[in-house]
């Protein structure tokens, strides 16, 4: 930082927060210095959770899950309310509920931590009050596909985004798995168009090409791919081409690129893969329409024996219900060695800064452009 910068109160103190948290876990906690943005920016995961693979689902939150939340920088994330798959109608809608229940209590719980996120300045508050608001957000429409009405339950549950389909076909329209590609269902243009209404985010990241491009078409509001690839650097059907990537971006929307094996052909990723990636987006489709959703936890992954076998069986479980992607091996694993930290996205905006981008552009792909879609498609 030169002299004629000046340091904020706000700055120094929480500088000295992350530096003492730093020195007490200097491993998971280690952190990128070369870019200054960082602690002014408002940070948003796509698609994201707190904790990493190991924290049980339904328990407290751990203290250093909690740590790694206060460290992360992150104004708010996408957290996926289940279940996805061929659940039962009625069975879907009690484990949504439940699921939107456990979160509630953890916010009340670690409120210092934890914040809810119904509106864009909800967003913009958590981020000046050091907290991190929680978005909630389907991966499927199991729970509310054979009665739309459960949207507006949902909606006052504080549900913002919903992702039309999981891999498989719903009877909201074809997911990237179906050979068919069938495209968006008449129960699938109500959805979208109740969505719209409520202030509801129309996600397509794993939607049928088809499907999605029907969707685009039908939404009268921004929608997004929020954590997806370029099938143009990796040829996967959960990767989206240019022409969708173009179609998003043209209708005021945004693609977020994650972490996922899927970037590199079935490998663990890299954050210089993640780069190209998100450089790439940027070249088709403009750097107004492109984030990061990490489609990972903010906690550092523990790369041990306990991890390996865990993964391994849930890939093997994932193949048997039917809902597993190509690609998904028991070694390529969700998450990149080099951004295994809760400041990854610092990591990524000093390697966009290194690689020559602006401040600007880098405060958009880090949240100013996914706020700019909430902030339009949760009008109400």
């Amino acid at each position: 930082m030169n002299s004629t910068e000046i340091i904020s109160r706000r700055t120094l103190l929480k500088n000295a927060a992350i530096l003492a948290l730093a020195s007490a876990f200097p491993i998971r906690f280690a952190r990128a210095a070369d870019w200054h943005g960082y602690d002014n920016a408002i940070v948003i995961d796509g698609l994201g959770g707190p904790g990493n693979s190991a924290t049980k689902f339904g328990a407290p939150l751990g203290n250093l899950d909690v740590e790694s939340l206060q460290h992360s920088g992150l104004a708010a994330m996408n957290v996926t309310i289940m279940p996805v798959g061929t659940t039962p109608a009625d069975a879907a809608f009690v484990e949504a509920v439940q699921g939107i229940c456990y979160w509630e209590s953890e916010i009340d719980r670690i409120p210092r931590t934890l914040a809810r996120i119904r509106t864009a300045d909800d967003i913009v508050a958590a981020n000046t009050a050091h907290r991190t608001g929680l978005i909630y957000g389907f991966q499927d429409g199991v729970a509310f596909e054979t009665d739309l009405s459960r949207l507006n339950a949902f909606h006052r549950l504080g549900v913002r985004i919903i992702q039309l389909t999981y891999n498989r076909r719903n009877l909201l329209g074809d997911g990237c798995m179906e050979p068919a590609d069938a495209g968006l269902s008449r129960s699938g243009v109500d959805a979208v168009q109740r969505m719209n209404e409520l202030g509801i985010l129309v996600d397509l990241s794993h939607c049928g090409r088809r499907t999605a491009m029907d969707a685009i078409k039908t939404s009268k509001r921004p929608v997004a791919f929020t954590h997806t690839g370029c099938a143009e650097l990796a040829n996967h059907p959960r990767n989206r081409t240019d022409a969708e990537l173009r179609a998003i971006a043209d209708q005021g929307g945004v693609s977020g690129i994650y972490f996922m094996p899927y970037l590199n052909n079935g490998h663990q990723p890299t954050a210089a893969i993640v780069l190209d990636h998100i450089e790439h987006a940027i070249t088709v489709a403009g750097e107004d329409h492109v984030s990061i959703g990490t489609d990972g936890g903010v906690s550092s992954e523990v790369n041990d024996e306990a991890f390996r076998k865990n993964f391994a069986e849930n890939v093997r479980a994932r193949r048997e219900a039917g809902i597993a992607a190509p690609g998904e091996t028991e070694d390529g694993y969700l998450f990149a060695n080099d951004l295994n930290t809760p400041r990854r996205f610092e990591t990524l905006a000093s390697m966009l800064s290194s690689r020559g981008h602006s401040s600007t552009q880098i405060e958009k792909i880090l949240g100013r452009n996914l706020l700019r879609v909430f902030s339009e498609a949760w009008r109400t």
